[in-house]
């Protein structure tokens, strides 16, 4: 028999978004079986093995986490230990610091078990009302304003529904930019989710921006936004998406520029599928292009 252990199990743990009820029971077997529970944030994961009566040792993995200690926890899962990872609320790896744990993790050839279970983004997406038939998790928005309204104007060439989590701090400055980048879209705010004071807001962008000027905004907030696909754009959408493309050719331009209009418009197909090429064909030709 060989003397090295067989290397240990990552588990990907969701955790309630709201409602403690909401930990699966098989999520607590697991919980109760594991060397190690790795958190983004102890003192919550704390207060849930409490409720539940679970005594596991508890390691934080933030945002401020060394390099060296993600290598210690895949040191630990080849030696044979076994390892629990948990945000602090709802699916790890959306929007936390847990990703490079399971990268490193994957690379080292250690099994990742993940567990279905809560996550803001799904719950909130089921009932906003929006198509649910094809969506994009685009995590958080830039807090720098510029930053912000670009990413908006790369996500508004998407076909399907939109979902983004926000701070409350942050909640006014991103709505308004939502209304200036996609004024058309329907939109929905979905507050507070399992909590006591869930909620859901919904309407027009331009409408909601306006409504809830001066509001407020407290807890933990998604939002979600109709995709382009068969949604009208206003001229200042359209102006915008030019724009961006614009942008887009002249840095493809001064990294290539022996290429030729047709291709041009392939290099630029992929990052604007929403776009007809008949379209990116018009623009390009507008900016100094030569037929064909």
């Amino acid at each position: 028999m060989s003397d090295v252990p067989a290397a240990g199990i990552l588990y990907l743990v969701p955790t309630p978004i709201g409602n403690l009820e909401d930990l699966t029971f098989r999520a607590v077997a697991v919980f109760k079986t594991v060397d190690l529970v790795a958190a983004e944030d102890t003192r919550t994961t704390r207060k849930l093995f409490t409720h539940f009566g679970i005594r596991r040792p508890l390691t934080a993995l933030h945002d401020h986490t060394s390099a060296a200690r993600v290598e210690k926890l895949v040191e630990e899962l080849v030696s044979g230990r076994s390892v629990a990872l948990v945000s602090e609320a709802g699916t790890p790896g959306l929007s936390d610091p847990g990703y490079p744990l399971i990268r490193q993790a994957i690379a080292a050839g250690i099994s990742v078990v993940p567990l279905p279970g809560a996550c803001a983004a799904v719950t909130a997406l089921t009932a906003s009302g929006l198509p649910l038939t094809e969506f994009h998790f685009a995590g958080f928005l830039p807090v720098k304003d510029g930053a912000r309204r670009r990413r908006l104007q790369e996500l508004a060439m998407l076909p399907g529904t939109l979902i983004l989590y926000e701070s409350p701090r942050r909640m006014a400055a991103a709505l308004t930019t939502i209304a200036e980048v996609m004024a058309a879209r329907e939109v929905c705010i979905a507050r507070e989710l399992t909590k006591l004071h869930e909620e859901f807001i919904r309407g027009p962008a331009t409408e909601l921006a306006a409504r809830e000027a001066g509001r407020q905004w407290r807890g933990e907030i998604t939002i979600l936004i109709a995709g382009a696909a068969g949604v009208p754009r206003t001229a200042a959408e359209a102006a915008d998406v030019d724009e961006l493309v614009r942008g887009e050719l002249a840095a493809l331009r001064a990294a290539r520029p022996d290429l030729s209009t047709r291709d041009l418009v392939a290099a630029l197909k992929p990052r604007f599928p929403s776009l007809d090429r008949r379209r990116l064909y018009d623009l390009v030709l507008r900016e100094g292009g030569s037929p064909g």
